[in-house]
């Protein structure tokens, strides 16, 4: 191996290291507080801030790698609290995107499975418990919301946001 892939190689397995460190369920969740000034507008809506939550949408997810509701309709503008509950025994997470997004994201959730999720439109659920998500919609069109651990994606688990 020649020093340019040797550094490549070892430049990779740093970054999967720490920047996508997933963290396992004997991590806690470290807590969130919004902040204005970091909402970063992406194609299907940005953070939303939980004191102009309108709407709450309670969504279980099981080890039959379903979402219960799988869809959800919404209205554009609306700001939205997911409360995500782990019904199942493994480790769940529900994730918003757009579909490209989340597949692109599930293709590195297989390189990288222990890559931590810390950003707003995910919740990372442990077995027996809640998460939350608090996503201003936007924007409209279709979107999803998927639990990218490996395997969960590919087994279908995934919902379907439309935003009208």
């Amino acid at each position: 191996m020649n020093a340019v892939h040797l550094g490549l190689a070892l430049a990779l397995a740093s970054l999967g290291a720490s920047a996508f460190a997933h963290g396992d369920e004997s991590h806690p969740a470290k807590a969130h507080h919004y902040d204005a000034t970091k909402a970063e507008e992406r194609a299907f809506g940005r953070e939303g801030n939980p004191k102009k939550v309108t709407r709450t949408i309670k969504v279980d997810m099981s080890d039959a790698f379903r979402f219960t509701p799988a869809d959800v309709v919404i209205k554009r503008g609306e700001t939205v609290k997911f409360v995500v509950s782990n019904s199942g025994k493994q480790l769940h997470e529900m994730v918003l995107g757009t579909p490209q997004e989340l597949r692109e994201h599930a293709e590195l959730m297989k390189k990288f499975p222990d890559m931590e999720h810390a950003d707003a439109n995910m919740a990372h659920v442990k077995p027996g418990a809640k998460g939350e998500i608090v996503w201003q919609f936007t924007k409209t069109g279709e979107y999803q919301f998927a639990c990218l651990i490996p395997g969960h994606f590919e087994a279908g688990m995934i919902g379907k946001v439309v935003v009208k």
